[in-house]
């Protein structure tokens, strides 16, 4: 009988957002009357925008020609996507790239976790606490956890607790690593890293010979001039970093699916042995062997966003979400309620009221005010106490739901 792969046991009950999915159906099942507004899950709720939905229609209408027609593209994703992203993305931060330094993806979570593959079992990884999932639990899947302890703490890995009194950075680790997870704009605190605050990590990286896993993928909703929108803009990350960022939430890619993973010709590591390697290398390797590239309508849509008239129209919808989540930190906060990030990202992060437990106040929050947000412990130990809700909601529906939220805990 064929072997499963035990690590997948190791993993808690059931991945976050499913489990939230559940318990909403559930009360939905049994109250069919209830208008529930979902500020939980962070998908985007607005449509493409015009110049996007027109490039991609252009991609698809060549896909009909014989003479325009795309077959397997480069598993690295096109060159002429790749340089928009570095005139558009990037040279306006001073940030000079190569093509050959950008590789085109279906998102970022993909890579984020398919980045593993390029890394030896034996490397100690270190992640925020609490944390976008999915850094914990794909290291769960390779088989460099551990056994999880009574905390909720996998032994393999090192936790580095991001709350009020660190300012919802963390400490560097405690012990020696070997990676470092940091994602910048913060999911799920919606916090952001000064320029001054990631040197010092490029510098611990470089000391410590570690790699840092920059996810960027919210650096579209920064709203404040100093804070930086890459990793790449810190002197000498281009020696430490791989740098991870989405179309997803920047123009609601969520159901197109195109991210970017950039990997610096520079970054290296070590052989078994203590030679020198190139990871761009490797993940090139990676990318050629498993993955067969965006497809061409999609890449095309992609290019669309950067085009004077598509930046134009997302910018709008950037700024709409971001009104959001200004009303629902400006009317919790009036209603008492500590919050967090919803600044420069489109996620609060909230102190429970009365000292809930998170999935105490998740449960009260959709039976008595019919609104879903994310509990906090979700995304880790350190997430205990609070809640996390998402600007990525319709206006009406927003508002309505601050309203239930004050009418509830206001004082």
């Amino acid at each position: 009988m064929a072997r499963i792969n035990d690590n997948y046991l190791k993993l808690q009950a059931g991945y976050l957002f499913p489990e939230i999915s559940r318990r909403v159906n559930e009360f939905v099942q049994a109250n069919p009357d209830a208008n529930v507004i979902r500020l939980g899950i962070g998908d985007v709720t607005r449509p493409l925008v015009p110049a996007v939905l027109k490039a991609f229609h252009q991609g698809v209408d060549e896909m009909a020609e014989k003479t325009t027609f795309h077959g397997y593209g480069p598993e690295q994703g096109y060159d002429w996507l790749a340089q928009i992203i570095i005139d558009k993305a990037y040279k306006p931060l001073g940030v000079d790239l190569k093509t050959s330094e950008v590789f085109i993806s279906d998102g970022s979570k993909c890579d984020s976790s398919n980045i593993l593959d390029i890394f030896d079992l034996g490397n100690k990884v270190a992640i925020g606490d609490p944390v976008y999932p999915v850094y914990n639990d794909t290291n769960v899947m390779v088989g460099r956890s551990g056994q999880i302890n009574e905390e909720g703490y996998y032994d393999g890995l090192v936790y580095m607790p991001c709350n009020e009194e660190n300012g919802f950075n963390p400490y560097f680790p405690s012990e020696r690593v070997d990676l470092i997870y940091l994602c910048y704009p913060n999911n799920p605190t919606g916090t952001v890293a000064t320029k001054e605050q990631l040197q010092a990590w490029v510098d611990y990286a470089i000391e410590n010979d570690a790699v840092i896993l920059f996810d960027a993928a919210y650096e579209a909703f920064i709203t404040e001039a100093d804070i930086p929108h890459s990793i790449y803009e810190i002197e000498g990350a281009k020696q430490c970093a791989i740098e991870f960022r989405s179309f997803s939430k920047t123009a609601g890619f969520t159901g197109v699916r195109c991210g970017l993973t950039v990997v610096p010709e520079e970054l290296l590591g070590s052989t078994e042995t203590g030679e020198k390697y190139s990871f761009n290398k490797l993940w090139n390797r990676r990318q050629c062997t498993k993955f067969n590239g965006v497809s061409y309508p999609v890449q095309k849509a992609a290019a669309a966003v950067y085009s004077d008239e598509g930046w134009t129209q997302v910018k709008e919808i950037i700024d709409f979400y971001m009104g959001n989540a200004r009303i629902i930190r400006e009317g919790l906060t009036a209603a008492g309620i500590d919050c967090f990030g919803g600044i420069n990202a489109p996620y609060i992060w909230l102190k429970t009221p009365e000292g809930m437990s998170s999935w105490d106040f998740f449960d009260k929050l959709l039976n008595e005010c019919h609104v879903v947000g994310t509990p906090g412990s979700g995304f880790g130990p350190s997430g205990e106490g609070y809640f996390r809700l998402s600007a990525f909601g319709e206006r009406d529906n927003v508002e309505t739901a601050v309203q239930r939220i004050r009418e509830k805990w206001g004082k």
